[in-house]
């Protein structure tokens, strides 16, 4: 699946950001990856998806959906979803 599809937003602490993101990796699904706190402007972005919050990981889709801290599940549907667009 196609980079394109999906940003992540993630910090290198977070443990939620590793263990998602080593589940795509295992599904081979990619992605660009954001850390917020080497890039602060896109913790802005963190922030109006999540109601002030900096809540990570934060994935926006090609469409500009966004899922905070979703299942890889979750991920693969809504990439499904773009797919047959």
């Amino acid at each position: 699946m196609s980079k394109q599809h999906l940003t992540m937003y993630t910090t290198e602490w977070c443990g939620y950001c590793q263990r998602l993101k080593k589940q795509l990796a295992s599904l081979e699904v990619e992605f660009v990856e954001i850390n917020i706190e080497e890039h602060p402007e896109a913790a802005q972005i963190v922030e109006k998806v999540n109601e002030g919050n900096q809540t990570v990981p934060t994935l926006v889709f090609s469409d500009g959906t966004a899922m905070t801290n979703p299942s890889a599940q979750s991920v693969i549907s809504k990439l499904d979803e773009l797919m047959s667009k």
